[in-house]
């Protein structure tokens, strides 16, 4: 067991206030030498906080963030830039966008909106999963690669199946190394891992890889664990799509969508 006293390890650690360094734990499924999505989208939403902290708190909750990657993820520093795009009081959008190496290689715009107390109206949202604890582990890291795969801990509702699955990831890891990151970064780290846990055709032979990651949130996640209620769809001309309701231990918080590009691989 390590000692308490140890340095924690992360996905992730800061250079100084935007730049980031990442670890062998944030290594690819695709490829091993870059960066798994996954811990980048939550390093975004750990920047977007830093930005919004560091001005007035106009006590409004992120609500959407959508991420359009575009292009390689090197295993390399990175640089996060945040703007205000459209300032409110009730209704405000964030804009980030991640470089490395000086070039754009993610782009994510967050909508935040004012949090009221609508208890007597909410509804609609479905029932809870079972408890992550009563499940037993499954280990990705013989499906996938890499180090990201390698640091999480995943407990599928059922076995899973083609196409798709239910379960709930957690890590033992900081999202940066040393740092407490907020409660929606650390949850939204782990988001990501939908696209890998309901496979339709194995890696082997196909590459599926997202483009980008939409989250919608009608409800602020809370706890440790992150519940991907997953489905995946393969069309007839080679794009995809993997939907998934997003859950945490009090039942659903939202959902997240990403397309896809389903391809063979080279030689197959």
């Amino acid at each position: 067991m390590p000692n308490s006293t140890e340095p924690r390890s992360g996905y992730f650690e800061a250079i100084d206030e935007r730049r980031y360094k990442p670890t062998v734990h944030a290594g690819g499924a695709w490829d091993v030498n870059e960066q798994h999505f996954s811990p980048l989208g939550g390093l975004v939403v750990h920047a977007l906080d830093r930005y919004r902290a560091a001005g007035p708190d106009n006590g409004l909750l992120l609500s959407r963030i959508s991420y359009d990657i575009l292009g390689r993820l090197a295993l390399d520093e990175c640089e996060i830039e945040v703007e205000t795009v459209r300032p409110g009081r009730t209704i405000e959008l964030l804009e980030a966008v991640v470089r490395i190496a000086g070039r754009p290689v993610v782009r994510a715009r967050a909508w935040y909106l004012a949090a009221l107390d609508t208890t007597a109206v909410s509804g609609g949202a479905g029932e809870r999963l079972p408890a992550p604890e009563s499940l037993a582990p499954w280990r990705m890291s013989d499906l996938w690669p890499g180090g990201y795969i390698a640091s999480v801990d995943v407990r599928p509702v059922a076995p899973p199946g083609p196409g798709r699955t239910t379960a709930w990831v957690s890590t033992p890891l900081d999202l940066v190394a040393g740092v407490e990151a907020g409660p929606l970064a650390s949850y939204l780290a782990l988001v990501d891992t939908a696209n890998g846990i309901a496979v339709r055709q194995p890696p082997t032979a196909w590459m599926f890889p997202n483009v980008d990651l939409t989250v919608h949130l009608h409800r602020q996640p809370r706890g440790t664990w992150t519940g991907l209620d997953t489905t995946v769809t393969f069309g007839p001309s080679g794009q995809g799509l993997t939907s998934t309701v997003l859950h945490d231990v009090d039942g659903p918080v939202g959902r997240a969508e990403q397309i896809l590009t389903v391809r063979p691989l080279p030689g197959t």
